[in-house]
């Protein structure tokens, strides 16, 4: 196992160990993303380690360069995947020092039940090439936050992604594995 596969599968690493697998890994061509995404976090130390998956955080999906959804959750009865708005959640005081760590929380049922707020049926986020630690590569760049998550190829079916977001002082890393097993509904009216 490669360390970029020990790092994916262990959803941990030191973050300089991170950073080099991600500037070791080719870059991603946005062709190569379109489809839908598993994700996961790469916990290295981050304010924002546990947020996604204590939100219950499904993914994202790449329809084309136009219609991106980042933040996919799954439906209540676990059989397809609803699109949040980001332009619902406040990033910028979820990094402020005084909230507490999401690690160990459970938030998916808050998630869940604010879903007729946050739901959309519009794309989000667009897909470019951008040059990024030296490289042009992928990158989703969100339409109500200054986030562009840059994508590098580990392999055929997975990515690292890199969320690079003004102002903060640490990187924050996650993979996604390509995966078509859910639909994804077209619910909420925004």
């Amino acid at each position: 196992m490669s360390v970029a596969e020990q790092i994916i599968a262990e959803q941990r690493a030191a973050v300089e160990d991170a950073q080099a697998v991600f500037d070791d890994a080719p870059p991603a061509d946005p062709d190569f993303m379109i489809g839908t995404w598993r994700g996961a976090e790469l916990r290295t130390g981050n304010k924002m380690d546990g947020m996604l998956d204590a939100s219950g955080w499904w993914g994202k999906q790449f329809v084309d360069a136009e219609t991106v959804h980042p933040l996919l959750f799954p439906a209540a009865d676990g059989r397809s995947l609803w699109a949040l708005d980001p332009a619902r959640i406040p990033f910028n005081l979820l990094m402020h020092p005084i909230v507490p760590s999401f690690e160990g929380k459970d938030l998916s049922k808050l998630v869940t039940l604010t879903r007729p707020a946050v739901a959309t049926r519009k794309p989000k986020a667009r897909l470019r090439t951008t040059h990024f630690r030296g490289t042009d590569t992928a990158t989703m760049i969100y339409d109500a936050h200054p986030i562009n998550d840059v994508f590098r190829r580990i392999s055929d079916t997975t990515v690292i992604g890199w969320m690079d977001l003004r102002g903060s002082e640490r990187p924050y890393f996650f993979s996604l594995t390509r995966d078509e097993s859910l639909p994804v509904k077209a619910l909420g009216a925004r």
